[in-house]
C-alpha cells in the first residue's frame, strides 16, 4: 500500500524533475451523468477550502497551479470554490486565466451575501460579477447558493443567469445539519440542477433522506468533506489500509474514503480539497477501476467504526 506521505514524495520528485505530472493511467476515469442533461463528470474533483484556501492566502501559490496541472493531466475537470473560501476563488481564477485552463475545467462556485437571513440583490449581483471576472469564463458551469443563504432571492438570481445562459447549472449547498430540512424543502420546491452536501464514510446521514430525494428529483450531488475534513485522517493515523481493500484497487486511505463515497449511485462527484499535486493524483486514483458493491461498502464502514 502507498501512504499519503509516500505518494506526496513521489509527486514532489516528479514535479522537481520536469514540472510534468504523470500521464493518466490506462484505465479511464469513472464518470457520472448530471441527471438534467446527461453530461458526464469524473466522480472525483478538487475542492478549495481547508489547505487549498490556506495556501491561496500564503506565499506558496505556485503549488496550486501544480495541483491544477496534475489534476488535468490525470483527466480530472471538476473544481469547486466559493467567494467565502478566503482567497481561493481569486487565486484559482487567476491561475485558470493565466494558463488557459478555464476552458478545460468544470468550474463550480457559489453565491452568498445573506446577512441576518436576507440577501441584498445589489450585493449579490456584485458578488456574481466578481466571480465572472475572476475566472474570465462565460458561461460559468455551476453556481450554487452557499449554505442555504436566502434561497428565494439568491436562487432567483441564479435562475435568471441560467435563463440568460450566463451559467449552465444552478443549485444550493449546505454542510450544516441544522439546514438539512431547509435543503430538503428547496429540493422539492426549486428547479435545482445540483446540491452540495457533506458526506463521508463516517457521516452517512445523507443516505437517509437527501440522497434518495436527489435521485428521485433528478438532482446532481457534489459530495463535500469526504475526508470528514481532518476527522478521518485523525482516526486512521498509525493504521495501515486493510489488505483486502486491494481487491478493488485501493492503494491509500484517500482512495478508501473516496471510493466509498462515490460508490453511492446518487453522488455525481466528490470534491476533496488539497494543496498538494501528489494528493490530487492520489485522489483521482479513486475514480479508476472498480467501485465497492454494497457488501464491500458495509465492510469498509465497519472497519472504520472499529478503529
Amino acid at each position: 500500500m502507498i501512504s499519503r506521505r509516500d505518494c506526496l514524495k513521489l509527486g514532489l520528485a516528479a514535479g522537481a524533475a520536469a514540472r510534468a505530472w504523470p500521464a493518466a493511467a490506462a484505465e479511464p476515469l469513472i464518470t457520472r451523468a448530471i441527471p438534467r442533461t446527461g453530461e458526464r463528470l469524473p466522480v472525483v474533483g478538487l475542492g478549495s477550502s481547508a489547505t487549498f484556501s490556506s495556501t491561496a492566502a500564503g506565499e506558496e501559490k505556485q503549488r496550486l497551479r501544480e495541483v491544477f496541472e496534475a489534476m488535468l493531466a490525470q483527466g480530472g475537470t471538476v473544481f469547486d470554490t466559493a467567494p467565502g473560501y478566503g482567497a481561493s476563488e481569486e487565486v484559482a481564477g487567476q491561475i485558470a486565466r493565466d494558463t488557459g485552463m478555464a476552458a478545460k475545467l468544470f468550474w463550480a462556485t457559489k453565491l452568498n451575501v445573506a446577512q441576518g437571513g436576507t440577501a441584498d440583490p445589489a450585493r449579490a449581483r456584485a458578488q456574481l460579477d466578481a466571480s465572472f471576472q475572476r475566472v474570465g469564463k462565460t458561461p460559468i458551469d455551476l453556481i450554487q447558493v452557499h449554505n442555504m443563504g436566502d434561497v428565494p432571492r439568491q436562487f432567483g438570481l441564479l435562475k435568471e443567469l441560467r435563463e440568460q445562459k450566463r451559467i449552465r447549472y444552478a443549485g444550493v449547498t449546505t454542510t450544516f445539519p441544522r439546514q438539512y430540512d431547509m435543503l430538503e424543502q428547496a429540493m422539492r420546491a426549486e428547479p435545482l440542477d445540483f446540491i452540495g452536501v457533506d458526506y463521508a464514510i463516517d457521516n452517512r446521514v445523507m443516505e437517509e433522506r437527501i440522497l434518495p430525494l436527489a435521485a428521485d428529483r433528478g438532482i446532481a450531488v457534489l459530495a463535500y468533506a469526504p475526508f470528514g475534513r481532518t476527522r478521518l485522517w485523525d482516526k486512521v493515523r498509525g493504521h495501515e489500509v486493510p489488505p483486502w481493500a486491494a481487491e478493488i484497487g485501493i492503494r491509500s486511505w484517500a482512495q478508501f474514503f473516496l471510493k466509498f463515497v462515490v460508490a453511492h449511485p446518487a453522488i455525481t462527484c466528490a470534491t476533496p480539497a488539497t494543496s498538494r499535486a501528489a494528493n490530487a493524483i492520489d485522489n483521482l486514483g479513486a475514480a479508476r477501476g472498480e467501485l465497492p458493491d454494497r457488501a464491500m461498502r458495509e465492510r469498509m464502514a465497519a472497519h472504520i467504526e472499529k478503529l
